[in-house]
């Protein structure tokens, strides 16, 4: 009784956990959607994209909470296959980037990854207990995780558009967060077959 209570309440505590994470995704993709079209920064228009698709992430996590493994491991295969179209939107916004190069306003490029930063990092240190959970648990800390990473790279690719007066690093760091979206995609893909066999 005592572990199904405990049980319980980290479910209520991660729940809660994932809509305060979902305020913040949601209100950050709106920020870099405006941000990028304002700054003309295709890194930061992945980064908005990613943001929408941590947002849908948190939504079918609530969805599925305290469901069977199988609806959580379904959840984490939804969010491997939003994973990708990240990674596809991104790919065709640095393809035209690259056939249509511009200088992005550096300024405005660091100060929303800053702020980006700052909500993944407050979204990944809140889920960092939730990690080694089922595929989905594990799937929504991985997003975070490897968001504030990519505002990292966002920063930097900032600093070096400002000193270069190039929109290569922009460029760069769009690229980089393709490559690492398709290869989380494919890391919860695994991690969530890998709970349909533990059911089977």
């Amino acid at each position: 009784m005592a572990h199904i209570h405990e049980h319980k309440k980290d479910d209520t505590i991660f729940r809660k956990i994932l809509w305060l994470c979902l305020g913040l995704n949601f209100t950050m993709f709106i920020v870099d959607i405006l941000a990028s079209h304002l700054a003309g920064s295709v890194a930061l228009l992945a980064d908005a994209i990613d943001f929408f698709s941590d947002s849908a992430s948190y939504a079918i996590s609530l969805y599925v909470l305290g469901k069977s493994l199988r609806w959580r491991a379904s959840a984490a295969l939804i969010n491997a296959g939003g994973m990708l179209v990240v990674g596809i939107w991104v790919a065709y916004a640095a393809y035209d980037r690259f056939m249509h190069p511009m200088i992005p306003q550096a300024p405005l490029m660091g100060a929303v990854g800053f702020i980006a930063l700052c909500v993944n990092m407050t979204s990944a240190a809140l889920l960092y207990r939730f990690r080694q959970g089922d595929s989905n648990a594990h799937s929504v800390w991985l997003c975070s995780r490897n968001d504030a990473i990519f505002n990292l790279a966002i920063i930097i690719s900032a600093f070096l558009v400002y000193y270069f007066a190039s929109g290569w690093p922009d460029l760069i760091a769009a690229v980089l967060i393709l490559g690492a979206s398709l290869y989380s995609a494919w890391h919860v893909f695994e991690h969530a077959m890998e709970d349909f066999r533990k059911r089977a």
